[in-house]
C-alpha cells in the first residue's frame, strides 16, 4: 500500500481522483502485461497450428507403401538362356543386336544408325537406342531387379514378379513349319510346373502374381491345336495371374496393356524436359505423315488406301514405305517423318495396335486413329479415356473412309492452328508416361514402367480389401 507521500506524487498531475483504481504498483503492472503477452502468444500458436496442419504434421509417404515385390529367381532356361540363343529366335536378320543389352534397350543409335545425329540435340542422342518392339520382358526384368521396393524375402512381399521371357520362348515356334502345338506350349508348361511348387504361389494360387508378356495377347490364346500361337493364357495355372502386354484382350481384366517400347530411354528428368521442349517447338513441315506398308493379297487393304490418300495430298503428306524392313526398331527415316508431321496416321497393324502409335506420340505428332481398339480400349493407365480422346488425338471412322464420305486431308485441314497446338501440347505432356526410362527418373516423374507397377500394386491391394470384406460377411 503506497504511503501518503507516495500517493501524492502519483496523483499530483491528475485532476480526476476516479483514475486512482487503474494505477497499480510497477510490479503488478508488469505481471499483468506478462499474462496478456503469454495469452496472446498462446492464441497465435493455436491459430498457427490449426491453419497449417499440412506443413507441421505432414507424413511423407514411403515409395513402398503399396507393398514390396519379390522377383522369382527362375532357372536360366526361362530367361537368360533364351537370350543366349538369340540367333535361333526367328529366320530373319539376327535379333542378337537388339537383345545385346540385359536392360533390353538394344544398341545406342549413335553406334547403329548415324542418321540420327542430324535429327535431335547432340546431348539427347545418348538416350536413344535401336530398341526391339518385343523387348518388354527384358526391360521389366531389369527394372524390377533394381527397384527400390524389391525384397529378397518372399514372406514380406505384397506382389510376386515372374521374369519368364515367354515371348522369346514362343517366337522360334511361330515361324518354324516343323513346330507343333506342343512345341509352342512346352516352355510355358514347364514354367508353370516349376511355379506350382513355390510356396507363394501355393498360398495365393497366383492372385498376387504378375508377369510381362512381350508380345500381343492373341499370340498366347490358341483355342485349337491348328491355330496360331500358344495356349499359355488358357492354362489353368495362369487363371489368376495378372499379365502386362503391349496389346490386351479388352474383355479380360487380368490383361493390362502397357506401351510398346520406343527408342527413347531418358536417363534423367532433365532429358525428358529437354526432349519435350524440342518436339513442342519444332517447326513441322508437313500436315500429316504415314509410316507403313500395303499388305498384298488383302482385299480392300486399308493401309493401301491410306498410302493412296497420302499420294493424292501432294506436299501435305509424306510417307515411308516399310517394305524390306525399313521401319524396324524406329529408324531415323521414320523418326524424321514423325518429327516433321503435325499429324501421323495410325491404322491397325497385324493386330489392333502398332508400335508406330508410340513412336509418333514421342515425336510430338498428333495421332489419327481409325479403330477405337487401337488405343482407346487398350492403354487405360496411360491415355485419357472415353470422352477425352479429342484432347490428344483425331478419330476418323474407317468405314467413312472406305465409303469415300470423308478424306484425311479434308478433316485435318478443318482443324484450326490453335487447336493443333493444343493437341500437340497434350501429346507432349503425355510423353513421360509413354517411355521406359533407362533407370528410374525420380523427382516425382513416373515413366511407363512406374505407372504399370503402381497399377498392379493398386489392383492387388483392392483384391485384398475385397477378400477381407468377403471373409467378414
Amino acid at each position: 500500500m503506497p504511503q501518503k507521500g507516495e500517493m501524492h506524487l502519483l496523483l499530483k498531475n491528475s485532476k480526476d481522483m476516479h483514475q486512482f483504481p487503474i494505477l497499480k504498483s510497477t510490479k503488478s503492472q508488469t505481471l499483468h502485461r506478462g499474462i496478456l503477452f503469454i495469452s496472446f502468444l498462446s492464441i497465435q500458436l493455436i491459430l498457427f497450428l490449426f491453419s497449417r496442419p499440412i506443413q507441421l504434421f505432414k507424413h511423407s509417404a514411403s515409395p513402398c507403401d503399396a507393398g514390396l515385390i519379390y522377383v522369382y529367381n527362375l532357372p536360366p532356361a526361362f530367361n537368360r538362356d533364351l537370350i543366349a540363343a538369340c540367333e535361333k529366335i526367328n529366320p530373319w536378320p539376327s535379333r542378337c543386336p537388339s537383345l545385346s543389352s540385359l536392360a533390353g534397350l538394344g544398341l545406342p543409335v549413335i553406334d547403329s544408325d548415324h542418321n540420327f545425329t542430324d535429327l535431335m540435340p547432340a546431348n539427347l542422342l545418348q538416350s536413344w537406342f535401336s530398341t526391339d518392339q518385343f523387348a518388354l520382358e527384358l526391360i521389366f526384368h531389369h527394372r524390377m531387379l533394381n527397384h527400390q521396393c524389391r525384397t529378397l524375402n518372399p514372406s514380406k512381399a505384397a506382389a510376386f514378379y515372374i521374369p519368364f521371357y515367354v515371348g522369346l520362348a514362343l517366337e522360334p515356334h511361330l515361324w518354324s513349319p516343323n513346330s507343333s502345338s506342343y512345341d509352342r506350349d512346352r516352355d510355358g508348361l514347364s514354367l508353370l510346373q516349376w511355379l506350382q511348387i513355390q510356396s507363394p504361389y501355393q498360398k495365393s494360387h497366383g492372385w498376387d502374381h504378375f508377369i510381362t508378356l512381350g508380345r500381343i495377347t492373341w499370340d498366347f490364346r490358341r483355342s485349337h491345336q491348328s491355330d496360331w500361337g500358344s495356349s499359355f493364357l488358357y492354362m489353368t495355372e495362369m487363371g489368376n495371374i495378372t499379365r502386362l502386354l503391349i496389346e490386351r484382350d479388352p474383355w479380360d481384366e487380368k490383361d493390362v496393356a502397357v506401351p510398346y517400347p520406343t527408342g527413347f530411354h531418358p536417363r534423367s528428368l532433365a532429358d525428358v524436359q529437354e526432349w519435350q521442349q524440342f518436339v513442342l517447338n519444332r517447326k513441322r513441315k508437313t500436315l500429316f505423315g504415314y509410316v507403313g506398308a500395303p499388305r498384298s493379297g488383302f482385299k480392300n487393304d486399308f493401309r493401301g488406301l491410306l498410302l493412296n490418300e497420302c499420294v493424292q495430298a501432294g506436299s501435305k503428306c509424306r510417307s515411308v514405305d516399310c517394305n524390306a524392313g525399313k521401319c524396324i526398331n524406329s529408324s531415323a527415316e521414320t523418326m524424321e517423318l514423325f518429327l516433321d508431321s503435325e499429324f501421323c496416321l495410325q491404322p491397325r497393324g497385324d493386330s489392333f495396335t502398332r508400335r508406330s502409335l508410340f513412336d509418333c506420340m514421342v515425336a510430338g505428332s498428333v495421332p489419327v486413329l481409325f479403330w477405337k481398339r487401337s488405343a482407346y480400349m487398350q492403354y487405360k493407365l496411360y491415355l485419357p479415356g472415353y470422352g477425352d480422346e479429342p484432347e490428344w488425338s483425331v478419330f476418323i471412322d474407317r468405314r467413312d473412309m472406305r465409303e469415300r464420305n470423308v478424306s484425311v486431308r479434308s478433316v485435318l485441314e478443318g482443324i484450326r492452328e490453335d487447336k493443333i497446338r493444343e493437341l500437340r501440347e497434350r501429346v507432349v505432356k503425355l510423353i513421360p508416361r509413354l517411355v521406359y526410362a533407362a533407370e528410374s527418373l525420380g523427382e516425382g516423374m513416373d515413366d511407363a514402367f512406374d505407372i504399370a507397377l503402381k497399377g498392379v500394386l493398386r489392383q492387388f491391394k483392392d483384391r485384398r480389401r475385397r477378400m477381407k470384406v468377403a471373409i467378414t460377411k
